[in-house]
C-alpha cells in the first residue's frame, strides 16, 4: 500500500480545484511505494487496475499532454446557474431519461461545458479537435500509457451526463445541448478490459493496464455485491450507497441516480445509488477546519465521551447537499447549541450526520423498489475503522452493518476487474466466495429513539435547504 494526501483549491465559495499535476505525481509516488514495500518491479506485475473519483473533470492539450485549466472536483458547484437554466428550459427530463442522472453541478457534462466556455481559446481548440476530455482515469491512463490511450469504463461514462447508460454510447442530442464537440471525447469500454500496455518510460518496465471503474462501482466490486438486492456504502470524502438492480435499470420517484455498478463482457448491471457530499471531509473540517481534533480518528473518541443529553445537529451542507434532496444552493448549519456545547458534542454531530444522511438514501431506496429492504448493508471507507461510528449507523438505520476484513474494497475492485481481464482472478461468483466480514454491527436502539432521533435531522435539514 502507497498512500497520499494532496492539496485541494478553493477559488471561491463552492468551488473545489485539484491540480491534475499533484494527482499524477501521487500516483506515481504511491505506486512506486507500494511496489518498492512488496519488493517488486512493474514487470512482475500481472495487471493494473485504475479507480478514480468520478465526475472529476480535466480537459488537456492532445499534442502537450497539459491540461487547459485545474481539475474541477465532483464537489465543485459553480455550474449551477448552468444547471438551473436547463431546469427552466424544461430539459432535466431528457437527461434523466438517457443518463439516469439529475441536472446537477456535481456530473461532468456542466463542468466540460464551463471549461470550454471561459478558458481562453478552449472552444476553438476543442472544435479543431485539439483538445481531449477525461475523468480522471482517462487522464492517469492518457499518461501511464504515453498519450496511446484514450479510453474509459462504461461506469465512469455513465457519471458524466452525457452517456445514454441505455444504448452504451455518448448521446449526440446531451452533446448537442451542452455544445460539446465529440472528438473532445475517450473511447468507452468494458470495467474489465484490455487498456493498453504501460509506457516503459513510467516505472522502467511494462505491463497491461486491464481494469477501470469509478470508485464506487470498484467498490461495489470489491464488496462483492453481484446479486441483484445487494447494497453497499463508502465513506470516503463524500458517502455513496450502491444497490445492485441487476439488469434492469430503476427509475427513481425519490432523486436517486440510476447508474451503472459495472460492465462485464460487454453487459451492464445497473443501480440505484445515493450522492452524499460530505461524509469524511466533515470530520477534515473538524480537524483543519475548527482544530479540534488533532487526527480523524480521534473522532470517534470525542463523540463517545459526548454528553447523550445534548441533540446538537449537524447539517453538513458544505457545498450543498446531495441525494435525495439535490440542493446546491444551501448551505451548512447547526441546530441545537447549548452553553455546554463543546468539542465532544461537535465530533457527535459531524459523524451522526453521515449515518443520518445514510438513512436519507436507504429511506429513497426502500421506497423506490416499492418493499421494505430486508437487507444487511456492507461498508468501507476510512470512517468505517471506528467501532462507534459503525455502530451508531447500525443503531440509527435500524439494519445490521457488515464491516469486511479487507477495508480498501475500492482497491480490491479495481484489482479483481484488472485481473479479471487476464484470467488471474476467478468469475465474480466464485470470487464472490472469498468476501470475508470481520464485524457486524447490530442495532442497538429502540424503534422510538431511533425515529425521534430521525426527526431532529428532517426537521433540521428542512430549515437549511435554500428553497425553505
Amino acid at each position: 500500500m502507497g498512500q497520499q494526501e494532496f492539496p485541494q483549491h478553493f477559488p471561491q465559495s463552492g468551488w473545489v480545484e485539484h491540480d491534475p499535476a499533484d494527482i499524477w505525481n501521487s500516483t506515481l509516488a504511491t505506486c512506486r511505494e507500494a511496489l518498492a514495500k512488496a519488493d517488486a518491479t512493474i514487470d512482475q506485475v500481472v495487471s493494473i487496475g485504475i479507480t478514480n473519483q468520478r465526475e472529476t473533470t480535466v480537459i488537456w492539450d492532445r499534442e502537450t499532454g497539459k491540461p487547459i485549466h485545474n481539475a474541477l472536483v465532483w464537489q465543485d458547484r459553480r455550474t449551477a446557474p448552468l444547471c438551473a437554466k436547463l431546469k427552466e428550459d424544461g430539459l432535466e427530463p431528457l437527461f434523466t431519461e438517457k443518463t439516469g442522472l439529475l441536472l446537477d453541478p456535481y456530473f461532468s457534462g456542466t463542468k466540460i461545458a464551463w471549461l470550454l466556455d471561459n478558458v481562453d481559446g478552449a472552444r476553438t481548440a476543442a472544435n479543431q479537435g485539439k483538445l481531449a476530455f477525461g475523468t480522471i482515469d482517462t487522464f492517469l491512463l492518457w499518461h501511464l500509457t504515453g498519450g496511446r490511450v484514450h479510453a474509459t469504463d462504461a461506469t465512469n461514462a455513465s457519471r458524466t451526463l452525457i452517456y445514454d447508460i441505455h444504448t452504451g454510447g455518448w448521446s449526440d442530442d446531451l452533446l448537442e445541448i451542452l455544445r460539446i464537440p465529440a472528438s473532445l471525447l475517450p473511447d468507452v469500454k468494458d470495467s474489465s478490459a484490455d487498456y493498453g500496455m504501460i509506457d516503459p518510460a513510467v516505472f522502467g518496465g511494462t505491463t497491461r493496464i486491464g481494469g477501470v471503474a469509478g470508485d464506487q462501482q470498484a467498490a461495489t466490486v470489491g464488496q462483492a455485491c453481484f446479486q441483484p438486492g445487494m447494497m453497499k456504502s463508502t465513506y470516503g470524502t463524500g458517502c455513496f450507497a450502491l444497490l445492485n438492480t441487476g439488469d434492469t435499470p430503476v427509475r427513481s420517484s425519490n432523486k436517486l441516480l440510476t447508474t451503472l455498478a459495472y460492465q462485464l463482457n460487454g453487459k451492464p448491471t445497473y443501480a440505484l445509488e445515493g450522492s452524499i457530499f460530505v461524509a469524511g471531509s466533515a470530520v477534515q473540517w473538524l480537524r483543519d477546519g475548527l482544530g479540534l481534533i488533532e487526527h480523524a480518528a480521534h473522532s470517534g473518541e470525542l463523540a463517545n465521551d459526548a454528553d447523550p443529553g445534548q441533540n446538537v445537529i449537524l447539517v453538513p451542507a458544505f457545498v450543498g447537499l446531495g441525494a435525495p434532496y439535490w440542493d446546491s444552493e444551501c448551505r451548512g448549519a447547526i441546530f441545537g447549541l447549548t452553553r455546554a456545547s463543546g468539542p465532544r458534542e461537535f465530533a457527535r454531530a459531524a459523524l451522526e450526520s453521515v449515518c443520518y444522511q445514510t438513512r436519507d438514501l436507504l429511506t429513497a431506496m426502500t421506497a423506490d423498489m416499492g418493499s421494505e429492504l430486508d437487507t444487511v448493508l456492507r461498508v468501507d471507507g476510512g470512517m468505517v475503522a471506528s467501532d462507534w461510528t459503525m455502530q451508531r449507523l447500525a443503531d440509527l438505520l435500524g439494519v445490521p452493518v457488515d464491516r469486511p476484513t479487507i477495508l480498501e474494497t475500492t482497491a480490491l475492485g479495481a484489482a479483481y476487474l484488472a485481473g479479471l481481464e487476464m484470467d488471474f482472478y476467478p468469475d465474480p461468483e466464485a470470487f464472490a466466495k472469498l468476501w470475508m466480514r470481520e464485524n457486524r454491527f447490530t442495532p442497538t436502539l429502540s424503534a422510538a429513539a431511533r425515529d425521534s432521533a430521525y426527526a431532529r435531522w428532517q426537521d433540521a435539514v428542512r430549515r437549511t435547504l435554500s428553497q425553505s
